[in-house]
């Protein structure tokens, strides 16, 4: 052997000497020894008290699932007992985590590159309380920065790739969203597959999810309302690798909002990304806004199943989308998508909404119209008082302001009752900076349309309203579907109404409101029986006392109301029909709810018709009264009268009439003749 092959020899020989020799002392070293300088570097580099208070030891096993030459490596494997981790000294309570065993693989490669890369830990009976001030000072965020600011910062990295769970109990406080909870994780006993709660099809989706191997059970409150729920967990979390994503399954109530999820996170490091069936009920879609900060009208009792997914890292803000969900609300279905981004200037929620048999009471919550016991058993705090019809519950335009919104909305149906159905619904739900618009609202009634843009102005206290109407093409025969009658009709029904107001609540607005109100019905017919149908008691009297129970054909029903400080007041209202002329003067106070009508009949020659003294309608709108006035009729012709102050109002409803080759004209000769300042013209026997 030559002298330079020697010395090589020599060289590698020491090598391979001193490595064993390290080896074994590392195997056979007394790790306990350094546990004091360990405790004080991790407490000086956290910034808290640490302490390694049971054995410390190094165990080396090679790893076959690393794969290749690594699998046949020796790695060195950490095993600490009895840990306690304190909280900063702004915590009155001193300790923050305590563990009965920690295990965990290092790998010796990356140290040479300042690097500590933990493949997996493995905590044993983990307990941590985790807490968070009104200030956003939590416990769980580190300061790795020294404290000394002329000191160097450290250049090393800490890289864990998955943590795996064992039994434990966190208790969780956290003053800046209100919550205080305790979870208790207990080990399943036998795992349960992925599948077997999510179904094949999703299981197959996700691709390869762990089992859930431990169970959970939540108590606790969360911004005044109690907590409460069970869940399921799997036993790794994968904190690195996005293509293992860890399972999720949870049964939660809180108050009456009953939450069931089941599905996937990943990269729960950053809380990168969620992947949920999500099913949500509970007794209004408004009760949501304390837990979730979306505000939703307030409805009756809902429940919805869907998908959810979230990026809670966007660009643009957390991004979460609940897609193809179906559901109810109150008796009817809901379905669509929708997205929320909690971006700046504000959250925004977008979607889109289809009903395809909406109820009309259902809408009822939406305008607080609903009753007593149903404003209660959705959790309103506003009562309707007994003596008042228009709603008063007010809107909570404080919540306007904490989200903007682009919804729009379609119900194919909308049933009120069977005599008087609704064709379909369709709404664009605009809500930016407080301001809600909805433009438009159109509603299909009986063969026409009613179209609206509605505009409400949350910043203002009290709140600014604004609304324009317009209903064109009634048709009566089927407005009326079971007044026989009318099934001969070709009449139709027009209007206008424009209206402003200010108030917190549908009462308000409209007892402060100015406006007009024009609308013509032209070709139709009356009878006690179609009061009864329209449900107008008051009518039911009037038409009494004027034809007794006969069915009188309406050639022309026209009236234009001018509304000013909340009070309507009559410039023209007139029905003409085969037997008489009948004028309705007086007003409607909404502020006060108050009738105050009279209603004077003109016949037009010896027919039945045979009453001689005028009616009127006076009360509340919830309790009107009706009667026959002492004073007698005057001579014919005495309703035409106030004809001059009723020129501007005719020539005006002029503009109502829809031109149609199928509908006879009766209203344009009326209107025409008052107009010029004539009275109709009496029919001869």
């Amino acid at each position: 052997m030559t002298r330079p092959a020697r010395i090589i020899t020599w060289i590698l020989a020491s090598l391979l000497v001193l490595l064993a020799i390290l080896v074994v002392v590392i195997a056979t070293f007394d790790w306990n020894r350094v546990k004091p300088t360990i405790n004080e570097k991790v407490s000086e580099a956290l910034h808290r008290p640490f302490a390694i208070n049971g054995n410390l030891a190094v165990q080396w096993r090679r790893e076959p699932e690393e794969g290749g030459w690594r699998g046949w490596v020796p790695w060195p494997r950490f095993i600490a007992e009895d840990l306690t981790l304190g909280n900063p000294d702004w915590l009155k309570d001193p300790q923050m985590v305590g563990l009965e065993r920690v295990e965990f693989r290092l790998s010796p490669v990356p140290l040479l590159f300042h690097r500590i890369v933990i493949p997996r830990i493995d905590l044993t009976k983990p307990t941590a309380q985790l807490n968070r001030l009104a200030d956003g000072r939590a416990n769980w965020n580190f300061e790795f920065e020294p404290k000394d600011e002329n000191a160097e910062p450290s250049s090393w990295e800490l890289d864990i790739g998955a943590i795996g769970f064992d039994q434990g109990n966190v208790g969780f406080d956290d003053q800046m969203l209100k919550a205080d909870a305790k979870v208790q994780i207990d080990p399943l006993g036998k795992p349960i597959p992925f599948s077997e709660i999510v179904g094949k099809a999703s299981a197959d989706k996700a691709g390869g999810t762990q089992d859930y191997a431990f169970g959970l059970k939540v108590q606790g409150r969360y911004k005044g309302q109690a907590v409460s729920g069970t869940g399921k967990i799997g036993g790794l979390l994968a904190l690195q690798d996005a293509s293992q994503p860890f399972p999720l399954q949870a049964d939660v109530r809180i108050a009456d909002t009953h939450v069931v999820l089941a599905g996937t996170l990943t990269d729960p490091r950053n809380l990168g990304a969620l992947d949920l069936r999500l099913r949500l009920s509970g007794n209004s879609l408004g009760n949501l806004y304390p837990l979730t900060g979306v505000t939703l009208p307030d409805s009756p009792a809902y429940s919805t199943d869907g998908h959810l997914t979230a990026n809670l890292k966007a660009a643009e803000g957390p991004r979460f989308r609940y897609e193809g969900f179906n559901g109810k609300i109150g008796d009817s279905d809901i379905h669509g998508d929708l997205a929320f981004v909690s971006g700046q200037p504000r959250p925004k929620l977008s979607g889109k909404l289809v009903s395809n048999q909406l109820l009309f009471k259902d809408l009822a919550p939406l305008i607080g119209a609903d009753s007593n016991a149903e404003q209660k058993a959705r959790g309103g705090a506003s009562k309707q008082p007994t003596d008042k019809v228009l709603p008063v519950e007010e809107f909570r335009t404080e919540r306007w302001r904490a989200m903007d919104a682009d919804v729009t909305f379609s119900g194919k149906k909308i049933v009120h009752s069977e005599q008087l159905p609704f064709n379909d619904l369709s709404s664009h739900v605009l809500l930016e900076d407080g301001v809600l618009r909805l433009d438009p609202l159109r509603f299909g009634v009986a063969g026409g349309n009613l179209n609206s843009r509605i505009r409400l102005d949350g910043r203002s206290t009290p709140m600014q309203g604004s609304a324009q109407l317009t209903a064109r093409g009634f048709k009566l025969k089927q407005l009326f579907p079971t007044f026989a009658p009318m099934q001969t009709s070709f009449g139709e029904l027009n209007g206008d109404a424009s209206l402003t107001g200010r108030g917190n609540s549908v009462g308000a607005l409209l007892g402060t409101s100015n406006g007009d109100l024009r609308l013509l019905i032209n070709d139709g017919a009356v009878s006690r029986s179609l009061m009864e149908i329209a449900g107008l008691n008051v009518g039911n009297y009037v038409v009494d006392k004027l034809f007794g129970d006969q069915e009188v054909k309406i050639n022309c029903a026209a009236a234009d109301v001018g509304i000013k400080d909340g009070l309507a007041k009559t410039r023209l209202f007139v029905f003409d029909t085969e037997n008489a002329i009948i004028y309705i003067d007086g007003t409607a106070n909404f502020a006060s709810e108050q009738l105050d009508l009279e209603i004077t009949p003109e016949s037009k020659g010896l027919r039945l018709f045979s009453l001689r003294s005028p009616l009127y309608v006076r009360g509340t709108f919830g309790q009107p009264r009706a009667g026959v006035k002492a004073v007698p009729l005057a001579l014919r012709g005495a309703g035409m009268v106030a004809l001059g102050a009723a020129l501007g109002p005719a020539a005006g409803l002029l503009a109502l009439i829809a031109p149609g080759d199928d509908v006879p004209d009766q209203c344009a000769p009326l209107l025409q003749r008052m107009k010029s300042g004539k009275a109709p013209k009496a029919v001869k026997e």
